[in-house]
Parts: structure tokens; C-alpha cells; sequence
């Protein structure tokens, strides 16, 4: 059986198994509102939830221990780029390391925005680990009740 093509851009390894059935889906909402996209040879990539509450897109990224100077929030025309580092603890105060699952090191995330967003208008907030990125919606590109009859 011919091995499938690794459906992420830092996997050097290719899979024998064949990608998700719920890639679709993935393909499906990255389309919808927001483009994603993310440079190669990264060591990790923090996740990113995309909401919308009153009609505005809300990104949620988890960037735990990351100090908030250290991140880099970037608007070039529709793209917002996030970018950062996390880098391992440099003290071990006498520990070894039996196992260490946790990644390290710089992380870019860009993310096409829709025409309908105000950019002027995006604000960024940092608590808890979480990137909170609010992306107001323009008043016209909002859904709106249309009263019949009066």
C-alpha cells in the first residue's frame, strides 16, 4: 500500500494511514471565515479556536508560558500574524529529566481575515496563557432583523 502524504507541513514522517475523514470539516471552516496558515520548521504550534459572538470573530490562542512582551501581533492588509517563542526552562535546580513532553520554540501562525472586518477596531488581550483577539465585524456586514410590514 503507497503511504499517504503527512497532512501537517513540520512532519517529516509519512504516515501509513489515511488522512482523517474529518479533515473535511477542517478544510471546511478554515474556508469559511479565516484562512489559516503557519510557517514550516516550526517546533510546535500553539492551537487556535475561532468563535463568533455578536456577530464578531473572537481568536483564542494558547500560548502558556509565553510572556506577553514576547509575543509579536501583527496586521499586514487581511493577514494577522501571531508570532512567539517558547523556550525551555533553563533551571533545572537539581532535577533530571526522566521525560519531557513539552514543546519549545518559535511558533507563526497567520490567519486571512475576511473583507467584512473592521481592522481599524481589532483588539488583543493576554490572560492566563490565552491569546483573546477580538475582530469587530463593519455595522454593514452584520446580520440584522428586518421588520415586515411597519
Amino acid at each position: 500500500m503507497k503511504p499517504y502524504p503527512s497532512t501537517t507541513k513540520t512532519e517529516s514522517v509519512q504516515s501509513s494511514y489515511p488522512p482523517s475523514p474529518f479533515r473535511v470539516f477542517e478544510d471546511l471552516f478554515n474556508d469559511w471565515a479565516i484562512r489559516s496558515s503557519s510557517a514550516g520548521g516550526e517546533n510546535w504550534r500553539p492551537a487556535v479556536d475561532i468563535l463568533e459572538k455578536n456577530g464578531d470573530l473572537i481568536l483564542r490562542a494558547e500560548v502558556p508560558g509565553i510572556d506577553e512582551k514576547a509575543i509579536d501581533l501583527k496586521l499586514d492588509g487581511k493577514v494577522l500574524t501571531i508570532k512567539g517563542e517558547r523556550r525551555p526552562e533553563t533551571e533545572t535546580n537539581g532535577f533530571t529529566y526522566h521525560r519531557s513532553e513539552s514543546s519549545y520554540g518559535t511558533f507563526t501562525r497567520s490567519f486571512t481575515l475576511p473583507e467584512s472586518v473592521d481592522s481599524n477596531r481589532i483588539k488583543a488581550d493576554y490572560k492566563n496563557g490565552i491569546l483573546t483577539i477580538a475582530i469587530p465585524q463593519k455595522p454593514e456586514a452584520k446580520v440584522r432583523s428586518i421588520a415586515i410590514g411597519g
